[in-house]
């Protein structure tokens, strides 16, 4: 692929995938917000402080207007070749009363012809964006491209009425796996993948396929954190949840935060815990309020000190 012109500040960490407008359906009502599951884990980023860089594919309109001023205000770095397609894709969701969201789909997922020229310490994809061809094939490539260079973290976020046959998509998905370090899927995403295997034992498949590190979010009961010698469980947050968008993007956020700050003493309990410990924290945080709105550095470290925090 062609490079890209690399930015004025190489970012820590670039975020690869899809970008679109959340249509809202609640009591009666609504309403747009910027969304996609790679763009909430950008703008997580930059709420907290990270320096982050965002490759995606948005249009040229309003709603693309919306995204990248939504990203930009954050301080994400819109990378180039982003404002690429016609129209700006759409996902329709609808809240039920327990907050909980279902979503159907406008979308068209490609990429321009552009690979970042520089090296970031972490790179993230995931969902759509890595399922959904004639984009996926680049999404693979730049994968590639940063592969035992880079540490690449992946969240399938799995969309079954975007991906095909459960054969074809978990060959994707099973084909990415050894090109990561990092895997994150809910409970969700491990059952539709492995439907008769427990979280725990598709996350043991997973490392098995060649990953590092897998982590699995159970909702309510918190999260495992697994390698191959190392199994830790992480508690959630206590919350009350208005929804729960964005949730999983805001652990996926914090999480990689976490990792820029790890030590070298590999992947380790005491380095994992408090890296989970922070990622259910922030997802705890933005389920308390709608929509995908996840935490600042502040509010984060705030909640963590306080003494109920998990």
């Amino acid at each position: 692929m062609n490079p890209s012109v690399a930015p004025a500040v190489s970012p820590d960490v670039i975020v690869v995938g899809e970008a679109l407008i959340d249509v809202v359906h609640a009591r009666g009502t609504a309403s747009e917000h910027p969304g996609g599951s790679p763009a909430n884990v950008a703008y997580g980023l930059a709420r907290l402080g990270v320096s982050t860089g965002f490759l995606t594919a948005i249009g040229n309109d309003a709603r693309g207007h919306a995204i990248h001023a939504h990203l930009t205000g954050a301080g994400v770095e819109l990378l180039p070749g982003s404002q690429s397609m016609p129209t700006t894709s759409t996902a329709t969701a609808t809240l039920a009363d327990d907050g909980s969201a279902s979503y159907t789909f406008d979308l068209t997922w490609d990429l321009a012809s552009a690979t970042p020229t520089h090296q970031p310490k972490i790179l993230h994809t995931g969902s759509i964006a890595s399922f959904l061809a004639p984009g996926s094939g680049k999404v693979r490539s730049i994968l590639q491209h940063y592969a035992g260079t880079s540490t690449i973290t992946y969240d399938p976020n799995i969309r079954p009425d975007l991906l095909g046959s459960h054969h074809e998509a978990l060959a994707i998905f099973e084909d990415l796996v050894p090109l990561t370090n990092v895997v994150k899927l809910s409970n969700e995403d491990a059952a539709w993948l492995y439907p008769n295997k427990s979280p725990k034992d598709a996350g043991r498949h997973i490392i098995n396929l060649g990953t590092d590190l897998v982590a699995v979010t159970l909702g309510a009961e918190g999260s495992q954190l697994l390698t191959a010698v190392t199994d830790v469980n992480i508690p959630a947050a206590p919350s009350i949840v208005a929804d729960t968008i964005g949730a999983g993007d805001s652990y996926m956020a914090a999480f990689i935060s976490g990792l820029l700050t790890r030590n070298t003493h590999g992947w380790t309990t005491s380095v994992l815990e408090p890296i989970g410990r922070m990622a259910a924290m922030a997802a705890a945080i933005t389920v308390r309020r709608p929509g995908a709105n996840p935490p600042t550095t502040d509010e984060l470290q705030a909640h963590l000190e306080q003494p109920t925090a998990c």
